[in-house]
């Protein structure tokens, strides 16, 4: 009995500084991202937010298809308060998923062009994209002429029969190109298109868009289609035999006399159940800034979308020349697109 005059006071005082503690980590600013962007080059621009806004990061990785997989599963008990993906069509597909809370923000509607972003709806948009890629045709300079590949549509032509080489027709990056050739020249011509394309390969679709280059490179074909940043890459390897492949491949950004060359998209949006999302919006804001801007260029080859931002990237500068025509079509009709697209490549065998 005499302990106890000594015992409560400090089971009193633990508790109370229990409680101390658990109010300091509610407080604590975090915020849980779902990152299909794999580059650690990023992780310079995630440090710079926590150290300009206090709020840290936690991130999870994983491929864009693994993320969407994980967000449907866990449903409103996820944790993820941003999404960010590689790819115009999964972002789109997300979108019809429910995937995402759309948000307002004056910030990202003025530094955003339309064309990089979902639809606006009354709720707000849905997704922004941060930083595009060109979706460009590389060839064998000894065996292709320039002008024989300058539009995507010769991809299918009979000239170049026995040539092409691609990942598969399936990939996000190929699916979202399709889907937007079937906005510019319709179902039929599309798959017409496609079916000639499959007529042209120099072997069955397999590997990435490093793997296309280092085939023309190697001879073993002639024609292939790559997102810049991987050509980017290699020009600015110092390996020498990385050197050697960009010394024996032509670039050429297609349709630059019609539409302009296709531009695919790494961007980003709040999740449906985030429990944090007006950080969320502040992070993507963030996204936006001539900061995070010149990163992407500068970090992993990548063209800014917020207006007005120069760069200075020597490989991004060679390889077009300094500015090119890039498609202004608006990513979002990707979403509309994609059922019907991937029904042609099963119809014409593009594996």
């Amino acid at each position: 009995m005499t302990t106890l005059p000594t015992v409560r006071p400090l089971i009193f005082g633990l508790l109370a500084a229990s409680l101390a503690s658990g109010t300091a980590l509610a407080q604590e600013k975090v915020l849980n991202i779902y990152s299909a962007r794999h580059y650690q080059t990023d992780d310079t621009m995630y440090d710079t937010f926590t150290r300009t806004t206090g709020i840290k990061i936690n991130r999870v990785d994983s491929d864009d298809a693994g993320l969407l997989n994980r967000l449907k599963t866990e449903g409103a008990a996820s944790p993820a308060d941003i999404v960010l993906l590689v790819d115009a069509a999964r972002l789109a597909r997300a979108e019809s998923d429910g995937l995402f809370k759309p948000v307002t923000s004056k910030v990202l509607e003025e530094r955003i062009p339309a064309q990089y972003r979902g639809p606006a709806s009354a709720d707000g948009t849905a997704w922004f994209g941060f930083s595009t890629r060109a979706r460009v045709v590389v060839y064998d300079k000894l065996k292709v002429r320039k002008d024989d590949v300058d539009t995507y549509e010769e991809l299918g032509d009979p000239k170049n029969k026995g040539k092409l080489c691609t990942r598969s027709g399936s990939h996000p990056y190929n699916i979202s190109l399709f889907a937007t050739m079937v906005e510019h020249v319709g179902e039929a011509k599309a798959e017409s298109w496609l079916k000639g394309m499959v007529d042209n390969m120099a072997r069955p679709p397999k590997g990435g868009d490093t793997d296309q280059i280092r085939a023309v490179a190697s001879g073993e074909c002639a024609i292939a289609v790559t997102n810049t940043y991987y050509l980017a890459r290699l020009m600015k390897s110092t390996k020498p035999e990385d050197r050697a492949v960009t010394e024996k491949i032509g670039v050429v950004f297609p349709n630059q006399s019609s539409w302009g060359t296709h531009m695919n998209i790494a961007g980003g949006a709040v999740a449906r159940h985030s429990k944090n999302p007006q950080a969320a919006i502040q992070f993507l804001e963030f996204l936006s800034s001539d900061f995070a801007q010149n990163h992407f260029a500068n970090g992993n080859n990548e063209w800014p979308t917020a207006k007005g931002v120069a760069i200075d990237n020597p490989a991004l500068k060679a390889m077009s020349g300094g500015q090119f025509k890039a498609e202004t079509i608006p990513l979002s009709v990707v979403s509309r697109n994609l059922t019907r697209t991937q029904q042609m490549l099963d119809r014409v065998g593009y594996k």
